[in-house]
């Protein structure tokens, strides 16, 4: 049994069904095997001998599957196989491993600029608009609640979907996630009909609060558009080129164009070039040796931190959580509580609804957990409960306290950080972007310094031992 999330199966095998009908509408000849099909072989190799007899065919041609254990398969069918470069990126394998040869630094940033070039997306000439590649700048500032806000596109369950929705809910009962309310798209028409809603409602304000979080708006200016770009629903120059459009017409400010097109054209081409390059054992790296097992916190065991139950409560619900959650809450615990890395890396595989190994891996064993030894961040992405607070409402209904540092009631993210800077000191010290936090910890007190991590030290042996923290 997958253990994906319900939402997550359901949108796949819609999308595919319908996907199939619309082919066979414009005349192709399709033979699709449903999940529950009685002739189904069981695995993508055994399917395409057992059509292959049927169609006494002796070849193959396939898309280049976006991960390493697939490709293998297919490299590894008796059968005469043709594999095609996947189009749904601008940047081939090719192209990315050129870049990085003879690189010292893998930054995202130069490689951004790259593909801005090559996409001749919000660009003047060879300059960029607005005189800088980037805007985060101007991208970092906490919402207030506002009950006009737009919310992402939802759909209706159709005949087609309706029946997927039956099979996912007798097949995979027990997996983690609610699979109703379901309303995402499942076609290229109603996906462009949520691209078309996010750029006018969502994205004018997508930059500047792209970085917030609030405990009751699960997606702010989110657009929820990444699941529908990675399975092929949505093509991610249309929607780069939709972006600039809407700032080139005056609808959106270039912050919120130029941040919204760096996830696309940048991080996303950046980590499958990462993922590729960097071959099949990357997702199992672990540079600073974590070995706690994942938290049952995660799969919603009780939690008195209200930042990291409110994430996965959303999670379980939604199959989604924007970028911050995933990174500062759930991913930056992960870090400071020293969890083996692919164990997170297969959570996070499993339980988001736009999660692929190709996009997911290097965002989180590179970026979020360090694990690859900082080939693709220069820092870990730690911080103490003073971000989560600044960047959210999540602190304010807390049992603990973000601003007490120690004793009854501390933010176990104010103890864990000096946790994990103190026992990583070798490794980090001499990181010039965390040289200010190492002297900050030497101007505290020796006894204070020991008393941080006792208190560190029982959390851990809390989550241990299986108990609530």
């Amino acid at each position: 049994m997958s253990p994906h999330h319900p939402k997550k199966i359901a949108l796949i095998l819609s999308a595919m069904r319908h996907f199939a009908e619309s082919l066979r509408d414009d005349g192709w000849n399709i033979a699709y095997t449903k999940l529950d099909d009685a002739d189904n072989a069981g695995s993508i190799v055994a399917e395409l001998l057992r059509r292959a007899e049927e169609e006494s065919a002796s070849a193959v041609i396939a898309t280049q599957p976006g991960e390493w254990c697939l490709l293998q398969e297919l490299q590894d069918c008796p059968l005469d196989m043709t594999i095609l470069p996947d189009d749904r990126f601008i940047c081939s394998q090719t192209e990315f491993a050129d870049w990085a040869e003879g690189r010292k630094s893998l930054r995202m940033e130069y490689f951004y600029r790259q593909m801005r070039r090559k996409a001749d997306l919000l660009m003047d000439g060879d300059k960029p608009l607005g005189g800088t590649w980037n805007f985060d700048h101007d991208n970092r500032k906490p919402a207030g609640d506002d009950l006009f806000r737009a919310a992402p596109m939802q759909f209706t369950p159709d005949a087609v979907t309706k029946e997927v929705l039956a099979l996912v809910e007798a097949e995979f009962a027990d997996n983690f996630g609610d699979l109703h309310p379901f309303h995402y798209a499942v076609t290229r028409t109603q996906a462009l009909r949520a691209l078309d809603h996010f750029v006018k409602y969502q994205l004018p304000e997508f930059g500047t609060y792209q970085d917030a979080r609030l405990e009751n708006d699960r997606f702010l200016n989110h657009s929820l558009l990444s699941a529908y770009i990675n399975i092929g629903l949505l093509d991610p120059t249309e929607v780069s080129q939709r972006v600039a459009d809407a700032y080139a017409a005056g609808d959106v400010p270039i912050n919120s164009a130029e941040g919204f097109i760096r996830q696309i054209i940048g991080w996303r081409e950046y980590v499958r070039g990462i993922y590729f390059m960097e071959g099949p054992d990357y997702p199992r790296r672990n540079a600073l040796n974590h070995q706690r097992g994942l938290p049952w916190l995660y799969w919603g065991g009780q939690t008195q931190m209200n930042c990291m139950a409110h994430a996965v409560r959303q999670t379980q619900q939604e199959a989604y959580a924007h970028h911050i959650q995933r990174l500062m809450v759930t991913g930056n615990f992960a870090l400071l509580a020293g969890v083996n890395p692919t164990e997170l890396h297969e959570w996070y595989l499993a339980v988001y609804i736009d999660a692929f190994e190709w996009v997911e891996a290097a965002n989180t064993v590179g970026m979020s957990q360090f694990a690859d030894g900082g080939l693709l961040g220069s820092k870990p992405y730690v911080s103490s409960g003073n971000y989560i607070d600044k960047m959210s409402d999540y602190c304010g209904g807390c049992t603990y306290d973000v601003k007490q540092k120690t004793g009854q009631g501390a933010c176990p993210f104010n103890l864990l950080y000096w946790g994990f800077l103190d026992r990583h000191r070798e490794r980090f010290e001499k990181n010039p972007r965390m040289a200010q936090m190492y002297r900050t910890w030497d101007r505290m007190d020796e006894e204070k310094r020991d008393t941080i991590l006792a208190e560190a030290a029982a959390i851990l042996d809390d989550l241990s031992a299986g108990k609530p923290v």
